[in-house]
């Protein structure tokens, strides 16, 4: 069965709710105790992408969101390191897949598999395949640039990359110095600095 996601209630707003959904859930600040990243750095602002991503609403947000990005790009997969570009992954095939773009996505696993094909990667696409490399949130561009190399190792070739949130800290002069691929991202930290200090201001 075809669904027409173009019409559906979300319309061309969607990357305003998109955003709306990320800060409600997923954004939060911390002056003070600050929070430590992935990375190791300390910040005040932390985003966890997951609390919105693999939310009923925010999935089905992100999987549109994504497809919009993807759909004429002629790609057969789409995938990233797990966990952050699971529910992404998930999400923008089945989009893409209910409105006649056939779209696998694949896993990138962070150690290889310990026994049977002790393969980095799931999924089915082969060797060859066209791919777009995803993930939530990007600070230092480690984990993609991993799912990158992983995914050229097995034969994939990169099409797209791209990030639900850059957090503008090195992860897009990273991931183009160490892979030759341009980092795209729906939104940025300043995005929700900038929503931040708004939604202060109304209150």
């Amino acid at each position: 069965m075809t669904v027409d996601v173009d019409n559906q209630i979300m319309g061309q707003e969607y990357l305003v709710h998109l955003l709306e959904t990320l800060y409600t859930r997923s954004f939060m600040f911390d002056a003070q105790k600050g929070f430590t990243l992935s990375s190791g750095a300390k910040t005040d602002v932390y985003i966890d992408a997951k609390k919105t991503v693999l939310s009923a609403e925010g999935m089905e947000l992100t999987g549109y969101a994504f497809y919009q990005m993807l759909k004429l790009e002629p790609i057969d997969g789409i995938g990233g390191l797990t966990l952050g570009a699971d529910p992404i992954a998930y999400a923008t095939a089945l989009v893409a897949t209910m409105n006649g773009k056939s779209l696998d996505a694949f896993v990138v696993r962070k150690e290889a598999k310990a026994h049977g094909t002790q393969k980095w990667i799931e999924g089915n696409l082969k060797d060859g395949a066209w791919v777009a490399i995803v993930d939530d949130v990007v600070t230092t561009g480690a984990s993609t640039i991993l799912a990158i190399e992983r995914a050229r190792e097995t034969g994939f070739q990169i099409r797209r990359v791209i990030a639900l949130v850059d957090r503008e800290e090195g992860a897009k002069e990273n991931i183009l110095a160490k892979t030759k691929c341009k980092l795209e991202s729906l939104y940025t930290k300043t995005d929700f600095v900038e929503m931040h200090k708004k939604v202060k201001r109304i209150k």
